[in-house]
C-alpha cells in the first residue's frame, strides 16, 4: 500500500441527479390508485421475501405486483445506474451512444435512467430494445415508456433466447440480472452480453461481496477477450482488493411518501450499495484513481482509501496544511480523483 501525497475531485461534469423523472413517479402513483397502501405494502413484503430467497421476478405475477415492485425497488436501481452513468461519462467525454439494449429490463428502469442521461448530455438514442421474460414487467415498461414519450422495443422471452437474436448494439446494460441465473449461466450470459456490445457493456449487482464476486468473475473473463474497464477501476488489472473487503459504492436517493409506506420506512432517503464494471471495446487511455470508502476525517487529518493505476494507496492531509486539508474535506465515496 503507498502513499499520495495530493488528491482532489476531478473538475465536475454535468451529473443526472439520482431521483426518479417526475413523469415516471407521476404514472407509478397514479397507477396506484385503487390498490390499497396495506394491500400494496403486503405484495411488496412477499417480492421482497422472495428475492432474499434467490428468486427472482417469477413471484411478480400481475399488474398489482409489477406496480408494488417498481415503486418499492425502481427508486434504488434507477439512481444506482445513474450513478454508473455519471462515472462513466466523467472518465469517457466522448461517450454517446445511439442505441441501446436493455438485457433483463423488468420495469425498464435502466432505460429510464439511460434515457434520461443522453437526453441531458444531448446525445440522441435512435433505438431502445428491452429484454425481459416476466409479462408484467414488460406490460408495466411499456406504460412507463409512454410516460417518458419514448417508443422501444420489448422482446418478451427467456434472456439466452432473446439476447441471441437481437442486434448488436453501441451500449448493453444487464442492470441486478446476473444474480437472479444459476452459476453455471453467468458465464455464458457474460459472452452473450459482450458479443452484442458494439461498444460499451455496464454490468450492475448488489453491493455485497457476492455481488462484487460476480462483478470480478466477469470483469475478468471479459478483460480476457480484449475489454478495457471504463470505471469504476483505475486499469485492466486483478482487482487488489483481499477479502473480507470488496469494492461496492453507495448512492443515495430521496424516498417518495408512497416508496416510504411501502417499505415502513421512516426516514425521506435510501443508501443504495452496489458494486459495478463498465467495459469498453475502444476506450483504453490512463484512467484516474478512486476513492473506495468514506474518507476518515479527524481533527488531525482526512485520509482517504484510493484504488490507483498502481494498486491501492492512501491519500492523506493533514489539519495544518489547510488548503489540502479543506480539499481533501470534498471527496466521496466512489470520487474519481486528481
Amino acid at each position: 500500500m503507498t502513499a499520495v501525497r495530493d488528491a482532489r475531485p476531478l473538475a465536475p461534469l454535468p451529473m443526472v441527479p439520482p431521483s426518479l423523472p417526475p413523469a415516471i413517479t407521476a404514472a407509478l402513483e397514479a397507477r396506484l390508485h385503487g390498490l390499497s397502501r396495506v394491500e400494496a405494502a403486503r405484495r411488496q413484503s412477499a417480492i421482497s421475501r422472495t428475492y432474499r430467497g434467490g428468486g427472482g421476478s417469477e413471484a411478480i405475477r400481475t399488474e398489482a405486483d409489477a406496480l408494488t415492485y417498481a415503486l418499492a425497488r425502481m427508486p434504488a436501481t434507477y439512481a444506482a445506474v445513474t450513478a454508473c452513468l455519471n462515472a462513466i461519462g466523467e472518465i469517457n467525454p466522448d461517450f454517446a451512444p445511439k442505441t441501446l439494449l436493455d438485457c433483463g429490463a423488468g420495469p425498464g428502469t435502466a432505460s429510464w435512467a439511460i434515457a434520461t442521461w443522453a437526453a441531458s448530455h444531448a446525445v440522441g438514442l435512435d433505438a431502445i430494445t428491452l429484454l425481459d421474460a416476466n409479462p408484467a414487467l414488460r406490460a408495466l415498461a411499456l406504460t412507463l415508456a409512454d410516460a417518458m414519450a419514448l417508443t422501444p422495443r420489448y422482446d418478451l422471452g427467456d434472456i439466452g433466447t432473446t439476447l441471441a437474436s437481437a442486434e448488436p448494439t453501441d451500449f448493453v446494460v444487464a442492470s441486478y440480472v446476473i444474480n437472479e441465473l444459476p452459476a453455471a449461466q453467468q458465464a455464458s450470459l457474460a459472452d452473450a452480453l459482450w458479443a452484442k456490445t458494439n461498444d460499451t457493456l455496464l454490468v450492475v449487482e448488489p453491493g455485497t461481496p457476492a455481488g462484487y464476486a460476480r462483478i470480478i468473475a466477469l470483469r475478468s473473463r471479459l478483460i480476457a477477450q480484449g475489454a478495457h474497464v471504463i470505471a469504476p477501476c483505475p486499469h485492466d488489472d486483478a482487482c487488489p482488493l483481499a477479502s473480507p473487503d470488496w469494492c461496492h459504492f453507495v448512492q443515495r436517493l430521496p424516498r417518495s411518501r408512497a416508496h416510504m409506506a411501502l417499505k415502513a420506512a421512516e426516514v425521506p432517503f435510501e443508501d443504495e450499495k452496489f458494486s459495478y464494471v463498465a467495459l469498453s471495446r475502444s476506450f483504453s487511455s490512463r484512467r484516474p484513481p478512486r476513492v473506495l470508502a468514506p474518507p476518515d476525517i479527524t481533527k488531525i487529518a482526512v485520509t482517504a482509501k484510493l484504488c490507483t493505476p498502481d494498486g491501492l494507496a492512501f491519500a492523506s492531509a493533514p489539519k495544518r496544511d489547510k488548503p489540502a486539508y479543506q480539499r481533501f474535506k470534498k471527496l466521496g465515496w466512489g470520487d474519481a480523483v486528481s
